[in-house]
């Protein structure tokens, strides 16, 4: 789903790990493995628009295949656990729409217009995003270290967009806006689910607020499309069921069990590699051209997210 949520959210509210040297190796490989993973959800994306699908039915495709795997994850976590309250369904419902369903459909309706590199490093300024909100809603403080890794990291997203919006013009302006929407709207998330995660536990609200975003895509696409539109090439329906597990399901559990060996803070510096490794596919798999603009703006994104994480502790 998009901007990738499920990743973000499973490192923010997991504890602290073990420190067993075997644990840590498993830990370092989930982690990495998990963020090159998610990171292929970009490439699935832009695969599937080379057979003429369009952002609705696409979307509505990987939640179709992803819907049974959330939903067996919520009932796994609710096993045992009070039901939901009235107000919990509703935070759960508004949750889903914002992190998952809104983000999610944003994100693939960008990727229409924006190469996969570009997508990857206005996503990855999310947790700058977060820190913004949190200044407007609540008044929070930020440092001079996270306001300096923050204009390196933007900077980077500016360099690479600049050059990309002098090829494509409008349209690469166009989808860059959706992206970042996306990007948006997965921090409004992330923002306001603190307190349901406290009360619900983090797996058990992924696997609710996901299954409900999943139901979202569904319902938007009966309302806006005829049925007959479901009539796809075979190669969107095997590259959807691929997004689904490999790039969502998968790397959700896979960087939640890293987060429990590792810690979150680890965690989330191992996935730093999800920008590079988007980059290299881009340019392997869909034969992305890489410049030395794209090169200098992801060391700018990376280095300035790295000195914004690190000034955060």
């Amino acid at each position: 789903m998009n901007p990738d949520p499920e990743q973000k959210t499973s490192k923010t509210h997991i504890g602290c790990a073990p420190t067993a040297p075997k644990s840590i190796a498993v830990g370092l490989v989930l982690a990495t493995v998990g963020a090159i993973a998610f990171s292929g959800k970009a490439i699935i994306v832009k695969l599937a628009y080379r057979y003429g699908v369009d952002a609705v039915t696409l979307i509505m495709y990987r939640m179709l295949f992803a819907l049974p795997i959330f939903a067996a994850m919520a009932w796994w976590a609710s096993r045992g656990k009070a039901a939901l309250s009235r107000k919990d369904w509703l935070g759960v419902l508004w949750l889903g729409f914002t992190g998952y369903y809104l983000a999610s459909f944003l994100d693939f309706a960008g990727l229409a217009y924006i190469s996969a590199s570009l997508e990857r490093l206005i996503l990855y300024l999310n947790p700058t995003l977060v820190l913004l909100l949190g200044l407007m809603l609540y008044g929070r403080r930020i440092t001079r270290p996270q306001m300096l890794g923050m204009a390196v990291s933007y900077a980077g997203v500016v360099l690479v967009f600049g050059h990309e919006i002098s090829l494509l013009g409008r349209e690469a302006a166009w989808g860059a806006l959706l992206v970042f929407l996306s990007a948006i709207s997965y921090a409004l998330y992330l923002v306001y689910s603190g307190e349901m995660v406290k009360r619900l536990g983090a797996l058990r609200l992924v696997g609710l607020a996901t299954s409900v975003a999943c139901v979202f895509c569904i319902v938007q696409f009966l309302v806006l499309r005829p049925l007959d539109a479901a009539w796809v090439a075979p190669q969107v329906i095997w590259l959807s069921v691929l997004n689904a597990t490999l790039c969502t399901a998968v790397p959700v559990l896979m960087v939640m069990m890293a987060i429990e060996r590792i810690g979150a803070g680890l965690a989330a510096q191992t996935g730093m590699v999800g920008p590079m490794s988007t980059i290299l596919m881009g340019v392997l798999i869909l034969g992305e051209p890489f410049t030395a603009w794209v090169a200098a703006g992801t060391v700018l994104v990376i280095a300035g997210i790295f000195v914004f994480s690190r000034s955060g502790k």
